[in-house]
């Protein structure tokens, strides 16, 4: 019988919001608190479990559509105008996977003022209780100083709250909030260095057993959120995830590792959620500190997914992409003794996939200076001179794989685009 992953699916969830949360120091365990504060105010109001964990859930992910720093940051300011571009690309995107539909649908109108009930719909769509439930704890972690004592902030807020209680937030929930709130272990859980651990506990679900197709949907949702903050990048990670799948293939890996090799190349660039778009984007030479910061995202993949033990393989595979055969690479300096085949192949495609991309500074190069650069590099003890081989012989294959995955996911990002 073949094994399943068994994957707590709040963990794996939480390491994208963790990621989100590394834009800027001011978003310190900000999805993580709203998430805590949401979840409470539903159990202090009676909300079954399951709304409960929607709630959760949705606060957890609340910004997942927030794709630039200047989004992430504007969102910290408690008089939001216009937000409403990010929370409905985070429902365009959550609510393709089962599981996440009914939160996506939460996380959608959660910047809808009530306005004195007019706040019921918007744009001829209803608005969910759950939404103005995440409103009002965006809101409130907003209030919070996080160089202040908790307790010393504890009436401010609650007034700042109460004050706009009929106007941005629904008179009932402000009620069961001041309620809450009134308890000093509630503001001790929101600003406990181990309100992830809290949380955890706090989920209805236990475990989720995924089989890997589920795995590589719930990836390939990470995929979407990772890449699209570039036009540059937008279909990036498609196309390294197909062209390692055709590889492994070609070095005889099974049918299951050939998909956990898809599952490695959508999460390959996790730690990238880090870097600000602005360098993304840059159409000059980095500078010495901006490439220190892209070095750090495969250290930050590499973390970010670790606590979660199944995926100990594929994480390998994925956030090794940068090592180099030599032990030149970053963010280890792992040489071939300590590579897995896995993490050799992620390496290669991920190589070849960017020198076929467009990027700000340059167009992206043909099959054939593709190949003579991956070959140099081969030659140099920098990648594996098998893994480039058997890509040149067999690049027009892999290569139409690789199109092949990159035209829909390029589909898909202009249609976000047009949707929004």
């Amino acid at each position: 019988m073949i094994k399943r992953f068994r994957i707590p699916f709040f963990d794996l969830v939480a390491s994208l919001s963790d990621a989100m949360d590394l834009v800027t120091l001011n978003l310190a365990n900000h999805h993580n608190r709203v998430a805590y504060i949401a979840a409470s105010i539903a159990d202090e109001y009676g909300l079954t479990k399951d709304d409960q964990d929607d709630l959760l859930f949705a606060g957890v992910l609340h910004d997942i559509g927030a794709l630039s720093r200047k989004e992430r940051i504007d969102t910290l300011t408690f008089h939001t105008e216009h937000q409403d571009k990010h929370s409905e690309l985070g429902y365009l995107v959550l609510k393709q996977l089962q599981p996440l539909s009914g939160v996506a649908s939460i996380i959608r109108h959660h910047h809808v003022s009530w306005a004195n009930g007019e706040g019921c719909e918007c744009q001829g769509e209803q608005v969910l209780f759950g939404s103005h439930i995440l409103r009002l704890a965006d809101r409130v972690d907003v209030l919070i100083d996080r160089n202040q004592e908790i307790l010393q902030q504890v009436e401010p807020i609650r007034q700042k709250i109460r004050q706009w209680s009929g106007e941005m937030f629904m008179p009932e929930l402000v009620e069961v909030f001041l309620a809450v709130s009134s308890r000093e272990c509630f503001w001790f859980d929101v600003v406990s260095p181990s309100l992830k651990v809290t949380l955890s506990s706090m989920v209805g679900l236990e475990a989720t057993e995924l089989d890997i197709d589920e795995l590589i949907d719930l990836s390939n949702l990470f995929r979407q959120i990772i890449d699209f903050r570039s036009r540059f990048t937008a279909a990036h990670s498609s196309g390294v995830a197909s062209c390692a799948e055709a590889l492994a293939k070609l070095a005889d890996f099974s049918g299951r590792e050939c998909k956990m090799m898809r599952v490695a190349g959508y999460l390959h660039d996790l730690g990238k959620l880090a870097v600000p778009t602005e360098i993304l984007e840059k159409s000059g030479k980095l500078t010495a500190d901006e490439f220190n910061i892209v070095k750090t995202h495969p250290f930050l993949g590499f973390r970010l997914l670790e606590p979660v033990r199944d995926l100990d393989v594929i994480n390998a595979w994925a956030s090794f992409h940068h090592e180099r055969m030599d032990g030149t690479g970053y963010p280890f300096h792992h040489d071939a003794a300590n590579l897995p085949l896995g993490s050799r192949i992620v390496a290669v495609a991920d190589v070849y996939t960017a020198l076929a991309e467009d990027r700000p500074y340059r167009r992206g190069l043909d099959q054939s200076e593709s190949l003579r650069l991956l070959r140099s590099m081969g030659n140099e003890g920098k990648l594996d001179m098998e893994i480039v081989s058997s890509l040149s012989e067999q690049a027009d294959e892999v290569d139409s794989k690789r199109l092949a995955a990159q035209a829909p996911a390029e589909s898909e990002y202009e249609r976000l685009l047009e949707e929004l």
